[in-house]
Formats: C-alpha cells, structure tokens, sequence
C-alpha cells in the first residue's frame, strides 16, 4: 500500500506536517489541504487513493465535505478517514453515517494512523470473484460497482457496497458483528463493532425506497443476515 497517495485535509500546520512527516516514513506520497476549498483543487488535479479529513475546518465542515464526497458520482468510491478530536458516540455515529471509511480520534499516534490506513486500502483493494452477483431482482456488478433492483440503479456509499456483496456471497448465513468487521473491514482491532449497525443501518435505508430493505435481516442475539426469505 505504500505506494498510494493520500490527500490529507488539515487546518492546523503542526498536525498537517506531523501526518505528512508519518506518511512519508511509511512510504507514502501526500498532498496538503488547508480546507475544503483547498481539498476540491487539488482533487481536481490529482487522483488520491485516500482522505484524511479533519472534522473542524474553516467554512465548509469535514463532516459536510465528505457528504458532497459520497454525492459525487467522481468521488463517492474514495476512500476518507475522518480526524477528530470529537469522541462521543453520538459523534462518531454522525462521521460514520456521512459516509467515511473509518473514524480516528485526536491525539493518535503515528503507527495507529498507517495502520488505519493501510486496513482501509486493503479493504477497498476488493475480494476475490468480480462475477455479478443477482438474488431476487438485486444484482451486484463487482467489476463496475454498480447495484440495481430491476433496471432500477442503486446508489451505495463503499462500505455499504462491501457489505452487502459480502451478504450476497454468502445468502441465508447468519455473521455476528465480529465476523462482519473481520471479512468486510478487514482484521483490526481498531473498529469498533457498532460501525456494522451504523453501516447496516445505511444500507438498509439505501434498499428501502425499492423494498429489497427486507432482504438485511436482524437475527436477535446473533448478529445479521442476508435472505430472501423472510
């Protein structure tokens, strides 16, 4: 992964130069951004592998930029790691719900940060198969990454994407939580395990409005399903 290119996003000069310095020991080539409108320039001229994102910026908020991210046919497949020194729960929810990959809390250290990123390069990189997967009217075009219900497009931010390709590889299989993160986020211990509800929880609303929301399946005790089955 060392090779990919990360933009990181960073109001603060010490903290934008300390992840800078990190990336660079790691082998990693970085863009800086000072702000929002400073991130869309350089998306413009160069094609990162990843974001790092502050939350609290000037103007438009982190929070609010990666929203626009995941709108934005162009980016909505980008990777982002928000940076926050926000750690309520509530907090954590709403980074998670805006879309991005993954959530670290200031201060963080230097080997937390690549490992972060590197589990979410890897996670992104994709599994396996890329035949298109079709159960009931859903069908699933790894190679493409797109999703329809019928001749209906579905759109799906990444992670939401992984998760429900995963439940489709593996239809009327009940995962605890422990095995979602470890299969769909990867093998770390740095993800808590209510990011699968937030995730579940998105996913389930992207389904809704075509009724295949049913199909994600909440076994009580347990964990979660994919089934046509009801």
């Amino acid at each position: 992964m060392s090779d990919s290119t990360i933009l990181v996003v960073e109001d603060e000069a010490a903290i934008r130069d300390m992840i800078g310095m990190s990336l660079e020991r790691a082998g990693f080539r970085w863009f800086p951004a000072a702000s929002v409108e400073e991130a869309r320039a350089t998306l413009m001229d160069h094609s990162p592998d990843l974001i790092l994102l502050d939350w609290m910026l000037p103007g438009v908020s982190g929070l609010d930029f990666a929203r626009q991210l995941r709108r934005d046919d162009s980016t909505r497949d980008l990777p982002v790691i928000m940076l926050t020194a926000r750690d309520a729960e509530d907090d954590m929810i709403r980074g998670l719900e805006s879309g991005v990959d993954d959530y670290l809390t200031k201060p963080f250290s230097p080997r937390e940060l690549i490992a972060r990123i590197n589990a979410v390069l890897r996670r992104v990189a994709g599994h396996g198969d890329d035949a298109p997967i079709t159960l009931g009217k859903l069908t699933l075009d790894p190679t493409s990454h797109r999703v329809k219900v019928g001749e209906e497009k579905l759109t799906l931010g990444p992670t939401e994407f992984r998760l429900l390709r995963y439940f489709m590889q593996h239809p009327d299989r009940v995962f605890r939580r422990d095995q979602l993160l470890d299969h769909v986020w990867g093998r770390s211990v740095y993800i808590d395990d209510r990011t699968v509800d937030v995730h579940i929880r998105r996913l389930r609303k992207a389904l809704e409005p075509h009724g295949v929301d049913v199909m994600i399946q909440t076994v009580r005790g347990t964990g979660y399903r994919f089934s046509l089955q009801p």
